[in-house]
């Protein structure tokens, strides 16, 4: 296994220590995991690129653990009601559209690369959970709470926005697929 699937795997193995330190409340080491999680999917890409590298294991792990990071940490947001439910929905309806998609795309023989607007959605999606996690350790009383707060809605609201657009520009680049497959 070369090393950028390594990093994904990793990213996939620090999930359970994630969430478990999330649910007990470690907001500090649960945000260092995430962070160095997220940082991997930035890793991993750029070595599989420059080193050619690229593996079709690649391929799939990669966009799989970023969601399983980002949607773990929504799902627990939920359950502390640091996010709404429905926000979740949104973006699990988009995912689950695209993957809808993709699936009917393979079965013709066509591989449907992902837009940069999904990569700017993962982004955005993840600087929110940091923001949002940052947010947890800032007391009320603290000079920072608004301006974390302000920051942290601002960048999940951006999130949700991008995850909407990234879902309409897919599904109309790619409308076809259903179409050729009836």
């Amino acid at each position: 296994m070369n090393l950028p699937n390594k990093l994904t795997m990793g990213r996939i193995i620090a999930v359970p220590f994630f969430i478990v330190c999330y649910i007990l409340g470690y907001y500090i080491p649960a945000l260092v995991l995430f962070c160095a999680a997220s940082l991997t999917d930035m890793l991993d890409g750029k070595i599989a690129r420059k080193y050619h590298l690229v593996t079709n294991f690649g391929k799939i792990m990669d966009p799989l653990a970023d969601k399983i990071l980002v949607y773990s940490a929504f799902c627990l947001m939920i359950g502390d009601r640091t996010i709404p439910a429905w926000m979740l929905i949104v973006i699990l309806a988009r995912e689950f559209t695209i993957a809808g998609m993709r699936t009917v795309a393979a079965s013709e023989g066509t591989v449907i690369a992902a837009a940069m607007s999904g990569k700017i959605k993962t982004v955005l999606q993840m600087f929110a959970v940091i923001m949002l996690m940052l947010f947890h350790g800032v007391p009320e009383t603290s000079g920072l709470y608004a301006p974390v707060h302000l920051i942290a809605y601002a960048l999940l609201w951006a999130s949700i926005i991008m995850t909407v657009y990234s879902g309409i520009e897919y599904v109309v680049k790619n409308i076809r697929v259903f179409r050729e497959s009836e």
